[in-house]
């Protein structure tokens, strides 16, 4: 089969070994996946693949099953599907665990599927399940444009959380207003405790969801409610900061840090069954859609880092493999 694989600084095709079936896997003929910023991190050299996964980029992927192991009864050769991957996701092939596979939903392409377990899997385990964030309660989500951010405005709208927004720009702030958020700031004219406080009547948020780190936390604990709930999952302008822990016991806060890629496969499957259950539905009513910025030709994967790294784009980017 044939994979991107890093020569130099650049990805380009080449042939590999196709990787044996084992106990618990599905084979899936990949015809499409998706950039997530992980990719450009792992790129970087800063981001490992966890212990056992593929060092081919890509945490998603969508195609037909080639076949399955012998002890695998919920997929058969043929079917649609789309599967959460620890690596992989650039190849013509793609090994993974069966609990970590869902089938397409009715109606959608494989790349419009290519979309959705990352993101989705993302924005759902950390809203309401880290978060456990219930009906009613006001929801603040950075870098809403990302493929997270527009998964996680989508669910806040069909579970019922008022949800704010910061984005950076007038064009991204529209496309998440279009999308269902309540309201919300583009972070380059200025801070958004203000707006926040205002749009909430001073109560603040009980939930904020959070990849941008160090720049942001003296903000995001300013607007939280009582017992609201800081979750943490990227660290896009440093890593570390001081915290005011008199205010966090006071207000009863919690902080959250969250990683999805290096879960262990029994935890990933619990965030997938909850997706086939909630959204899945929705995705197929059209009450929730996959956001896709483009589509290109995955020889063209160079471009599509490039657009990511500029944070050009609002929602996925997905390379058509077949």
């Amino acid at each position: 089969m044939r994979a991107l694989l890093e020569s130099g600084n650049r990805l380009v095709w080449k042939e590999i070994a196709e990787a044996s079936l084992k106990s618990g896997e599905v084979r899936i003929h990949n015809h499409a996946t998706a950039v997530n910023r992980a990719d450009l991190v792992q790129r970087d050299g800063r981001y490992a693949p966890p212990p056992g996964a593929s060092g081919i980029l890509g945490l998603e992927c969508a195609g037909h099953v080639e076949a399955v192991a012998r002890d695998v009864a919920r997929f058969q050769p043929g079917d649609r599907v789309c599967a959460l991957l620890a690596g992989g996701g650039y190849a013509e092939l793609v090994t993974v665990r069966a609990e970590q596979v869902l089938p397409v939903p009715a109606g959608l392409t494989f790349e419009e599927a290519a979309a959705l377990p990352e993101v989705f899997a993302t924005a759902y385990l950390n809203i309401y399940m880290e978060a456990a964030a219930s009906v009613g309660e006001r929801v603040l989500l950075h870098a809403a444009a990302s493929g997270v951010g527009t998964a996680g405005i989508q669910m806040c709208k069909a579970f019922g959380n008022p949800c704010f927004v910061t984005a950076g720009s007038e064009e991204k702030l529209s496309a998440c207003l279009n999308l269902g958020a309540d309201a919300g700031c583009n972070r380059r004219v200025g801070s958004f405790v203000e707006p926040v406080l205002n749009w909430s009547g001073g109560t603040g948020v009980s939930v904020i969801l959070d990849p941008v780190g160090t720049r942001y936390v003296d903000a995001n604990l300013r607007v939280l409610a009582l017992d609201g709930r800081l979750v943490s999952i990227g660290l896009l302008s440093g890593a570390k900061a001081e915290i005011d822990l008199a205010s966090f016991m006071s207000r009863r806060l919690r902080l959250i840090g969250s990683t999805l890629r290096g879960r262990p496969v029994d935890q990933k499957a619990r965030v997938l069954d909850e997706l086939k259950r909630r959204v899945w539905p929705l995705i197929e009513s059209g009450e929730i859609k996959p956001v896709i910025h483009e589509v290109l030709p995955i020889h063209e994967v160079e471009r599509a880092h490039e657009i990511m790294r500029g944070n050009a784009n609002v929602g996925k980017l997905v390379l058509r493999i077949r």
